[in-house]
């Protein structure tokens, strides 16, 4: 590329994975120039929309976000659906590279019989629900008194705590109105968590399986008889200190006695129980058949052979999440990742794709806390800048319309309503001050076309949605 101008790079996907790279990548290449492409009309991803509504101190992460964004540095071009408004040909008329960091938002899959059911769920989609996704329908079903969840980590405590939780007990929460009528009208009494292996193998974090234990009217009931420990166990207990607090949590929750079980409502935790099959009648839910397991000695279990059913009307696994494939872009459907190496992309052949770049889960899979985000981030940006320091040899496309103001040019004639950092600044002042009606701190705006146009000064919407 000429040195007579900036290096324009595309950043696909506004979380904190594209976040965190556009931030990188601000301070590592002199003179960059960075647009942040979001399909949303609001960014953050997960941050503002796989988070349950009661943990304000994980939604904390949005004030750094906000505050790399409110810079000025990078461009925020929001509600810009790559593969539908535009793609990968037409973001190399614009940029010289491409960083896509769409995260993984579905379900990975669970294979048993009976998973397909009506009323067996999967946990992204119910989090999406109760986030205000303005993707997903506003409604969702919730008539089942007894409920499993399968699954075991804090995804799944997340869902067992907000099906549990009364919903007078999330109102000063931004829970969307919507999903505070349906939760109140939830019938649920029994919330069952089932995890295949032992105390010592869930992936619970300590603060979330405590917070779980402090709902109000809640009682969490954890059952001896499902406790067990081999070396492997012992081992993992010693070597971390997270482990150990997990194991002691639900240790102590055993010694409950049963006259201390006051609460209108459960959370069952069940370790040691492999889901085997969800039973249906006429079309519908009516049970969860598990078979018991034993530990092998290393941490792995093997099935017993011994099989209990359990009287639940409803079922959500929470087994983790996938990537999705995007137009162009190679993709791992086994793995649902976009194949690279080290954060540069490759084709099937093994060879490397000029000028795009993966990062975040979409990269790496669904595993990592923000710290491991930054991380891969920094790999990629490294990679991209001894990239670009070389592009002569072919390592980037070179842009044939750089000028920021092409890509502009090029939305706004396919009728793309994007969406500025302003917009989204107005956006964020009217859901506050939806909140701050009520004494809530915020109260989020749900269908897409009401924050698009609140975003783009268009209309303001009459009332909380």
């Amino acid at each position: 590329m000429s040195s007579y101008r900036s290096l324009r790079v595309a950043v696909v996907g506004a979380g904190p994975a594209g976040i965190y790279a556009a931030d990188i990548l601000s301070k590592t290449i002199p003179d960059v120039s960075i647009d942040l492409l979001e399909r949303l009309p609001a960014p953050f991803g997960l941050v503002r929309y796989g988070v349950a509504p009661d943990h304000p101190r994980i939604k904390q992460i949005m004030v750094a976000l906000h505050q790399v964004l409110e810079r000025g540095d990078i461009r925020l071009l929001a509600n810009v659906d790559y593969g539908v408004d535009l793609k990968l040909e037409d973001l190399r008329q614009f940029y010289d590279a491409v960083i896509f960091s769409t995260g993984a938002v579905r379900d990975a899959a669970l294979s048993i019989p009976g998973i397909d059911l009506p009323e067996s769920f999967g946990a992204a989609d119910f989090v999406s629900w109760y986030d205000g996704h303005p993707d997903v329908p506003r409604t969702w079903p919730l008539e089942a008194r007894e409920v499993a969840v399968l699954g075991a980590g804090n995804v799944a405590l997340d869902v067992a705590r907000m099906l549990a939780k009364h919903a007078d007990d999330l109102l000063p929460t931004e829970i969307p109105a919507n999903v505070y009528q349906g939760l109140q009208a939830s019938p649920v009494t029994d919330v069952h968590i089932f995890a295949r292996r032992g105390p010592a193998q869930v992936k619970f974090s300590p603060l979330e399986l405590r917070e779980m234990g402090r709902v109000p009217d809640v009682d969490v009931i954890v059952y001896p008889e499902d406790f067990d420990f081999d070396k492997g166990s012992m081992a993992a207990i010693h070597s971390s200190n997270q482990t150990k607090q997990v194991v002691k949590t639900l240790t102590d929750w055993t010694l409950k006695e049963p006259g201390d079980m006051t609460a209108s409502r459960r959370i069952h935790v069940h370790l040691l129980h492999r889901p085997a099959q969800v039973l249906g009648e006429d079309g519908h839910v009516v049970g969860l058949r598990t078979e018991r397991t034993a530990l092998n000695g290393d941490g792995t279990v093997s099935g017993t052979g011994v099989f209990h059913v359990w009287p639940v009307q409803a079922v959500y696994h929470a087994v983790g999440y996938f990537g999705s494939p995007l137009v162009d872009i190679p993709f791992d459907d086994l793995l649902g990742v976009i194949p690279n190496r080290e954060g540069r992309v490759i084709d099937v052949d093994g060879e490397l794709v000029p000028g795009v770049y993966a990062t975040g889960w979409i990269k790496r899979g669904p595993i990592g806390l923000i710290g491991h985000t930054k991380s891969d981030a920094t790999e990629t940006v490294r990679h991209l800048a001894q990239d670009a320091a070389e592009a002569d040899g072919g390592a980037l496309r070179t842009a044939t319309e750089p000028a920021p103001e092409a890509v502009l040019e090029f939305l706004e004639a396919r009728g793309v309503p994007f969406v500025r950092w302003s917009g989204w600044e107005l956006l964020d002042a009217h859901e506050r001050s939806l909140g701050e009606a009520v004494g809530r701190a915020r109260i989020k705006v749900v269908p897409r076309d009401e924050m698009t146009m609140i975003a783009r000064g268009e209309r303001s919407a009459p009332a909380a949605s």
